[in-house]
């Protein structure tokens, strides 16, 4: 990945699409490696992670991770998820941070130098089109090594930088760690462990 040491950059992580995205590539991200990766290679002003929370749930399985990167650089925001019921009958669960990630975004843009997006979505396009006529360069990180690709084919073109996930498996995982189900819970209500990060500094 192409970083200058004098840019400002700004990481949007788009948590639920960079968790599937890692899931299909077997991989777990370590969030402490992925901060100092990039504030040791540019000016990292601001690491934005952002997700939706079951609040009305006893325990939330994202709430150590959550709390974790609250406390560790990360700058969270969030919002409650929606339930909804589908045609088979299975309980699924949604939360949207497009618009989130949207408003951040050309909020600090004149702040930055690099934008760089933690998704595949290729809702973002127009986003990444916006901020690169205020002169940002604009990287993404996904992946079209999964079957299907997770990168919108037209959000990659768009990006000055596409990078895929798969090629920061050495920076970015966790070693021996396999992601656990959190955003799909269509086959029962079995939820992922996350205490791990309770106690990581």
């Amino acid at each position: 990945m192409l970083v200058y040491p004098e840019e400002r950059i700004a990481l949007f992580i788009d948590g639920s699409n960079l968790y599937a995205t890692a899931r299909a590539l077997d991989m777990e991200i370590d969030y402490k490696a992925l901060r100092k990766y990039f504030a040791e290679n540019g000016r990292l002003i601001r690491a934005y992670y952002y997700t939706a929370l079951l609040e009305d749930a006893e325990y939330s399985p994202l709430r150590p991770l959550v709390d974790w990167l609250d406390y560790n650089g990360f700058t969270l925001v969030t919002k409650p998820v929606k339930e909804f019921v589908d045609d088979q009958g299975r309980r699924k669960i949604k939360g949207n941070m497009d618009i989130e990630i949207a408003v951040d975004m050309l909020n600090i843009a004149d702040a930055l130098d690099h934008v760089v997006l933690f998704s595949g979505d290729g809702d973002f396009r127009r986003l990444l089109e916006a901020v690169q006529r205020k002169g940002l360069r604009a990287t993404v990180v996904s992946s079209n090594k999964t079957k299907p690709s997770m990168i919108a084919d037209e959000l990659r073109r768009q990006a000055d930088q596409y990078v895929d996930l798969s090629d920061l498996r050495e920076v970015l995982a966790r070693p021996g760690n396999r992601p656990h189900s959190v955003y799909e819970q269509s086959d029962g209500d079995e939820m992922p462990d996350y205490e791990e990060y309770d106690d990581k500094t």
